[in-house]
């Protein structure tokens, strides 16, 4: 694709470092960009720039946030003792977008996948572990995806429980396997909350 613009080539490739965006559409997006209002252009790109530069990770469940504490872990309405492990933040905005959990979070960040290098050690597995040990969870809730590495992850974070006083459950498999949370629609992921089971029966069944 030949460009007579060095500026326009630029653009049209760092755009398409997105994922999903070839080079033709990224130059569709940019071209679109170009042709809006100067100021609207501007905010996009403060927007952004404010993202990357300002973000934080809560201290408490890991999640996405503007503070030390994101607006879930700071709200005093949710149970604190109620901790549902998800991967990542598009499953905390996929479980809240059904309105039927109200506990707190805890953010992997990932799952456990040998093929891929991603061990235990990179995750953030210790500080739930350490959140349990100090009795502060009543219930915990896996909500990983339904494939090898996500009942990997939740049998590993299982066994570091062992002997701890705290409940173990998983989301009811409304949710087909193989599939991820953030494309499960909103009724369906509501009820696998709802009618969660407890985890070691799911061993026992699947």
């Amino acid at each position: 694709m030949e460009f007579s613009s060095k500026l326009l080539e630029n653009a049209v490739y760092e755009m398409s470092q997105l994922p999903g965006i070839g080079r033709r559409t990224a130059l569709r997006l940019v071209l679109h960009l170009l042709r809006r209002p100067d100021d609207q252009t501007h905010r996009l790109s403060d927007a952004l720039r404010s993202l990357r530069d300002q973000i934080r990770f809560c201290a408490n469940c890991h999640n996405i946030s503007d503070t030390e504490l994101c607006e879930i872990c700071g709200n005093p309405k949710r149970d604190e003792r109620l901790v549902c492990v998800v991967e990542d933040i598009r499953d905390v905005l996929a479980i809240e977008n059904t309105g039927q959990f109200q506990g707190h979070y805890h953010v992997l960040g990932g799952k456990i996948s040998p093929i891929e290098g991603i061990g235990p050690q990179d995750l953030n597995i210790e500080s739930l572990i350490t959140k349990a040990t100090l009795g502060k969870i009543k219930e915990l809730i896996f909500a990983l995806s339904s494939t090898m590495e996500g009942d990997t992850t939740n049998f590993y974070i299982f066994k570091q429980l062992e002997g701890m006083t705290l409940i173990t459950s998983t989301i009811a498999r409304g949710i087909a396997v193989g599939d991820e949370l953030e494309y499960a629609d909103e009724v369906t992921l509501g009820r696998s909350i709802l009618n969660r089971i407890p985890y070691e029966k799911s061993l026992k069944t699947s």
